[in-house]
């Protein structure tokens, strides 16, 4: 299993990854992974004592990766940008979490439907996920209503949050 000792970092400006905290996976540890292509690829373990699993490890170009640190993981670490971190990990290959519901609403409608084929695997996932940790059956529906109009507009994941951002602020 990889182990690795790192500082949280984040992206000052890098487009739809401006603000990100991150970590860098050391470039012996890639290859020591013998990765077949330079793709998205899914881990579990533990960052410092914080177990996770289905974390993505994303390609940043010339054959590096970093790890993501969402908000709800910092805070469980207690940690941000700066912070020490250890890590430990396994390739993790456990399939994708689906919602039922939202692929039985992209279903009855064509439009959407069509739409939400057209996108990256990866895309469709941030979808799912976003559905999937709705903690109650009325924010699980408001989000797949977000989402099927966010399909008409054409529009990614990223798009979809940061106009439902800026509409709250208003």
């Amino acid at each position: 299993m990889p182990s690795f000792t790192t500082i949280i970092q984040k992206f000052a400006n890098k487009g739809e990854k401006t603000g990100w905290r991150y970590v860098d996976i050391p470039p012996d540890i890639i290859t020591c992974l013998k990765l077949k292509n330079k793709k998205e690829f899914r881990i579990k373990g533990a960052i410092d004592d914080v177990k996770f699993d289905r974390m993505a490890c994303y390609p940043i170009g010339d054959g590096n990766f970093i790890i993501a640190l969402n908000a709800e993981l910092r805070k469980k670490l207690k940690k941000d940008e700066g912070a020490m971190v250890s890590i430990k990990f396994s390739m993790d290959k456990a399939e994708a979490l689906q919602s039922a519901e939202l692929l039985t609403c992209l279903a009855e409608d064509a439009v959407a439907g069509k739409h939400f084929d057209s996108l990256l695997v990866s895309h469709k996932n941030y979808f799912h996920r976003y559905v999937y940790t709705a903690k109650g059956d009325a924010t699980k529906a408001a989000r797949i209503v977000n989402i099927i109009n966010a399909m008409y507009k054409k529009q990614n994941f990223g798009e979809m949050i940061r106009e439902l951002k800026q509409k709250n602020k208003g």
